[in-house]
């Protein structure tokens, strides 16, 4: 439950500390003071909506801050898994909200807005305006359903669900398939072409094409290249007055100097080193000379591979290296073309097993529903009889649709207040004040069950009056025997019943303020008194008193 609440700069509120009881808690005060300011902060300080707005005109931020007694074992273990430490079951939320950002802490530790949201859920159920509003919309129906029935159901529906996200993303990748695998026959036997082309090539050196232009260029220019090296051998050893011829003279001048003069000995070693060397060159020059012949064959083997290797990096590519990678990426597109033909025919048997499953499952739940709303049906009649509507018909309308995130059933909550008149849906019959007591009957009934200790009522008093307003006094006093609520009300019968009673008053001097204070016995009569009588005179004193009792 939660046990306090103290608001810094927060909207009119300087600064404020609540402390509410375990069981009924009411709030009262003048028309327009802003009785839903405590409520909204709780809304806030649990992950609700909040602009910069909230923030008191002359501060630069505004504090919200909860301590609950948190009991819930799914609660503390939440918190656990999130290393946050608890002693004694006491939890203290914070939210701290600036012109530039919003900050939550949970035991003084900063912590995400989504954990704030999955506790709440433990914490607190508020009844608002606008959760009126959301209850008349069917689709809003089925989740109340379920929830009812979630100890029987809770187990099927989560299973159900993850295997209808996993039936949508089969779907999605059949889409996804599908669309890639578009590719017309022409298409597929082009690519296959392209692939034969490439492959039939026989490509396995990137620089083939450079070394046969090497080649090439040699045998295209045999004759001079023959004609240039003979020379040159004939010039170095082949006459009498060649090259070679002289230097064996040179060398053997120098030998004789040496046997004269030892100091010689170096240069001899030098000129009959390159003396052997360039002998050597000769005989090269001679080899290859006489090994240079007009290979026609060759030359024409060359020309029409360099021919083939042109076109095919004209087609696919300015370099060997781009075409064999165009290879790669045409063969890679064509497996994935056979692939995918495969891989459509598993995903549309997948998706025929999921949708089969899915629907044994959903029959299975539909069931459960369908004996789950008679149930509840049932249970709000009874609830509502005792509201004050003795001829009210409720029913909850199960009927199969077609496979969808919910099953195969659309769920619809139908009334009629009315004998005469027959079931309809509650949004085109229900009255404000009939609506009120249809929530206050499912608040009733869900709370036996589930595990939420504070039920917050925001005027779910709206359009009763009369013997109606002290019956559902007396259904909300019930309530708060096993659930801690919070309720905002202008209705004396049921402030009366409350074990803690605040006032809101607006308060003016140099700006204008918001106080919410706790009623004393006697302060609690006189606000009894103003709200039954609209002033307190003995007459509407009187009335407090026997509400009192």
């Amino acid at each position: 439950m939660i046990k306090s609440i103290s608001v810094k700069n927060y909207i009119l509120i300087d600064e404020l500390e609540v402390e509410f009881d375990s069981a009924l808690n009411v709030i009262t005060g003048e028309t327009g003071a802003g009785k839903s300011i405590l409520i909204n902060a709780i809304d806030i300080v649990l992950g609700g909506k909040a602009s910069k707005d909230v923030i008191k005109t002359g501060s630069d931020k505004a504090t919200i801050e909860i301590c609950v007694d948190l009991i819930n074992k799914n609660a503390l273990e939440l918190l656990k898994i999130n290393e946050i430490d608890v002693d004694n079951n006491e939890v203290v939320i914070s939210r701290e909200i600036t012109n530039s950002s919003s900050k939550y802490r949970i035991n003084g530790v900063l912590v995400n807005q989504n954990l704030i949201k999955e506790l709440r859920n433990y914490i607190v159920d508020i009844h608002s305006q606008h959760q009126s509003y959301t209850f008349l919309q069917p689709k809003y129906h089925i989740k109340l359903l379920d929830s009812y029935a979630k100890n029987t159901c809770g187990d099927m529906l989560d299973e159900y669900s993850l295997k209808y996200k996993e039936y949508q993303d089969l779907k999605s990748k059949l889409i996804k398939l599908q669309t890639q695998n578009q590719a017309t026959d022409s298409q597929i036997e082009f690519l296959k072409f392209q692939i034969d082309e490439i492959e039939n090539a026989g490509i396995e050196d990137v620089e083939e094409d450079e070394k046969l232009n090497k080649e090439l260029a040699v045998l295209e220019n045999a004759e001079k290249l023959k004609e240039l090296t003979g020379g040159s051998y004939w010039s170095l050893s082949n006459d009498d007055n060649s090259i070679i011829n002289a230097l064996s003279q040179i060398k053997m001048n120098i030998s004789k100097a040496v046997s004269l003069d030892e100091n010689l000995s170096e240069i001899e070693t030098n000129f009959v080193e390159s003396y052997e060397l360039l002998k050597e060159v000769s005989a090269n020059l001679r080899d290859y000379s006489q090994g240079m012949n007009n290979d026609t064959e060759r030359l024409n083997e060359i020309q029409e591979r360099l021919f083939l290797l042109d076109k095919l990096k004209r087609k696919y590519g300015s370099s060997l290296e781009d075409v064999l990678n165009t290879f790669t990426k045409l063969s890679e597109e064509y497996s994935s073309i056979e692939n995918s033909t495969v891989e459509i025919e598993k995903t549309e048997q997948e998706i025929v097993q999921l949708e089969y499953d899915l629907t044994k499952l959903a029959k299975t739940i539909s069931e459960q529903r369908k004996n789950y709303a008679q149930v509840l049906s049932a249970l709000i009649v009874e609830t509502l009889t005792k509201l004050e509507l003795p001829k009210c018909r409720f029913e909850i309308k199960v009927e199969e649709t077609s496979l969808c995130e919910n099953g195969i059933d659309d769920v619809e909550f139908l009334i009629s207040t009315n004998v005469s008149e027959p079931l309809r849906p509650m949004a085109k019959v229900a009255s404000g004040g009939e609506i009120s007591r249809v929530m206050l009957a499912l608040k009733s009934i869900f709370a036996q069950q589930d595990d939420i200790d504070t039920v917050i009522f925001d005027e779910i008093d709206t359009g009763i009056s009369g013997k109606t307003s002290q019956s559902v006094a007396d259904e909300i006093t019930e309530l708060s025997k096993y659930r801690q609520i919070i309720m905002i009300t202008h209705q004396a019968i049921l402030a009366a019943k409350a074990s803690r009673h605040f006032y809101v008053k607006k308060v003016q001097g140099d700006s204008t303020k918001v106080g919410i204070y706790q009623l004393s016995e006697k302060d609690k009569l006189n606000a009894l008194a103003e709200l039954a009588g609209g002033e307190i005179t003995d007459e509407s004193l009187n009335f407090a008193k026997t509400l009192i009792g």
